[in-house]
């Protein structure tokens, strides 16, 4: 027999994949995703004793994927957490080649202006090394501090593990962050605007204490979900794919 004559086609691996998993899946990438875009505005806040604060664009999607890095923790586990956050690193990159070809494409008659799609859309060098390196640091601590509080209190307390894990990561998240674009990146690489030691803790301190405030309105959405899902005949609905 040659050619693979008459040897049957092979049937579609088929999965139960919760439908649960995609969602959260989804929405952790598509907040990523968004938090790339979105970061180039500065947003003015208000706090209480703190005043105005200073903060990126994508500072509240961003705070959405640890919602769902938390949750899809806390119901398929570490190993299935850390490898989203992995995969979802390199979503960044495609991300970011799929933007700079577009602004590298001549732009055709009657388009938006290039220069402001550019300046809306290109994000600079340290903010991208920033950015990259707060995030694969950040996440994955907030993976395993997760699944370190879960098994040091028995599984019990899951108010607990997410705000001890989040408030954590986004601490880290925010010094890396703030560092590495605004001060690491200039110095080292060459690349943006080197900013003064006290403008670096004012961005630092003003940041951290919105996304805490976000992170603790986050914990009875962990807690709506997670029971949700649970509640459906006991575990996440499954489908086939």
């Amino acid at each position: 027999m040659s050619g693979g004559e008459g040897v049957a086609p092979a049937e579609p691996r088929r999965l139960d994949v919760p439908v649960a998993a995609v969602v959260l899946t989804a929405l952790f990438v598509s907040a990523l995703v968004t938090a790339q875009v979105i970061s180039a505005k500065l947003l003015a806040v208000s706090l209480p004793v703190l005043g105005a604060v200073t903060a990126p664009g994508g500072t509240l999607a961003y705070a959405v994927t640890f919602f769902g890095s938390d949750c899809l923790s806390e119901l398929y586990g570490k190993e299935y957490a850390r490898n989203v956050v992995n995969v979802a690193f390199g979503m960044n990159f495609v991300l970011l080649g799929l933007v700079f070809a577009t602004i590298a494409t001549p732009a055709a008659q009657g388009s938006v202006d290039p220069a402001a799609f550019e300046t809306v859309l290109g994000l600079s060098g340290n903010v991208v090394v920033g950015s990259l390196a707060a995030y694969v640091i950040s996440q994955n601590w907030d993976v395993i501090a997760f699944h370190r509080i879960r098994e040091f209190t028995d599984g019990e307390a899951l108010w607990l593990r997410n705000v001890g894990s989040t408030a954590s990561s986004q601490l880290i998240d925010t010094v890396v962050f703030t560092l590495v674009a605004f001060a690491v990146a200039p110095a080292v690489l060459g690349v943006g605007a080197a900013l003064p030691t006290p403008v670096l803790v004012s961005l630092i301190v003003g940041q951290y204490v919105l996304k805490l405030l976000i992170a603790l309105v986050d914990t009875p959405l962990v807690y709506a979900a997670v029971a949700l899902v649970r509640r459906d005949e006991g575990e996440a609905a499954g489908v086939s794919v």
